[in-house]
């Protein structure tokens, strides 16, 4: 009888073991596929940016800001404006910091209102196009194109939906693509023990990151941007670390600071990941006069994407343990449960590692 126990026993701690195996399987299996899939399309998910400034009854100022594929090359992106619209000077266009930009004057009779604006080339592309039309009387419309949507119809009035719709859809584009975020997060996942401690954790995270891409949006703090994204890099590989640490530390040795208290690491490095926000949103603006509304929506949007991620984690870790517990599994060796376990943070931490030299590189 004892023998007999003691086997249920054993199969039980195999049983456990595997599972949680499994479930570090599947969250590096996320993190493989995310990092490979934003790496192949990493140089188109850059918005474009169109800004229209009407500064008299026909007249307008154009601003063209497209995203550079190198020193001298850019996305074959070119605006289509009304038959009605001429141009009253020319194209002056320059590269800077991986995007080219061009400025010029068009006349429009009648104006813009109902005419329809195209940008041609974009239905070939994975990116985005951001349309900021501000009128001489203050009021902005706000349009998102996407290659389903290269073109829209100028609106007599602005639409306050439109700048939703906008805003929100911008904010998780922004985080969905930014897989240097969603590492971090994961690897908080993996860190903290308990789901009190887990929300505590991520709120600390989202409340963070939230002030500093205000303070940064705004204009109160003014970082570089390569430095903040070297941190970053850093942030992770920091986690990663202590993913490590808590899986190597015995039962008897005191837990680290980022174990007992997990939501003041978050808090620290979340607002350094708000410079990172920030300079995604700056890159497109804020329409002047729904400034907070837009700067709102944006983070908004950002932990829409950030609770989805966390829930397709969940969601994948619920279904391995679903399919375990239907599938008979053969006794592993422990040495190949203890490298699975070991598989995520450093295949976090090296992904980091090589994000953080690339950066520092680029400074």
């Amino acid at each position: 009888m004892r023998a007999k126990n003691r086997s249920g026993l054993t199969n039980r701690k195999t049983v456990k073991l595997v599972s949680g195996s499994f479930v570090l399987s599947a969250c590096c299996s996320i993190l493989l596929s995310l990092f490979f899939v934003i790496a192949a399309f990493s140089h188109e998910v850059r918005p474009a940016y169109l800004e229209l400034h009407q500064t008299g009854a026909e007249t307008y100022d154009v601003l063209w800001k497209v995203p550079g594929q190198g020193e001298d090359l850019r996305l074959g992106l070119y605006v289509q404006l009304p038959e009605s619209c001429s141009n009253l000077s020319q194209p002056r266009g320059a590269f800077a910091a991986n995007a080219y930009t061009e400025r010029w004057r068009i006349n429009c009779a009648m104006g813009l209102s109902g005419g329809t604006i195209r940008i041609a080339g974009l239905s070939a592309t994975l990116t985005d196009v951001l349309v900021r039309l501000e009128r001489l009387e203050g009021t902005t419309q706000v349009t998102r194109l996407t290659p389903a949507m290269p073109s829209f119809v100028v609106e007599a009035a602005p639409s306050r939906m439109e700048i939703v719709r906008t805003y929100l859809a911008l904010g998780i584009e922004h985080i969905l693509t930014g897989v240097d975020h969603l590492l971090f997060v994961l690897g908080l996942l993996l860190l903290v023990r308990g789901f009190g401690k887990l929300v505590k954790t991520v709120s600390a995270f989202t409340v963070a990151h939230s002030v500093t891409l205000a303070l940064a949006t705004l204009g109160f703090v003014h970082v570089p941007s390569p430095p903040v994204e070297a941190v970053i890099a850093l942030s992770i590989v920091f986690v990663a670390k202590e993913i490590l640490r808590s899986y190597g530390r015995s039962p008897s040795t005191q837990p680290s600071l980022t174990e007992r208290q997990p939501w003041l690491v978050a808090f620290s490095f979340g607002l350094l990941h708000g410079l990172g926000f920030a300079g995604g949103l700056s890159e497109v603006g804020l329409p002047e006069g729904h400034i907070p509304l837009a700067l709102l929506l944006f983070s908004i949007g950002v932990e829409i994407g950030h609770f989805s991620f966390i829930a397709a984690v969940f969601a994948f870790m619920a279904l391995g343990c679903w399919m375990l517990r239907r599938v008979r599994l053969s006794p592993l060796r422990p040495q190949f449960l203890r490298l699975l376990r070991l598989l995520p943070p450093y295949a976090i931490g090296g992904t980091a590692m090589l994000w953080l030299i690339e950066r520092l590189a680029a400074f």
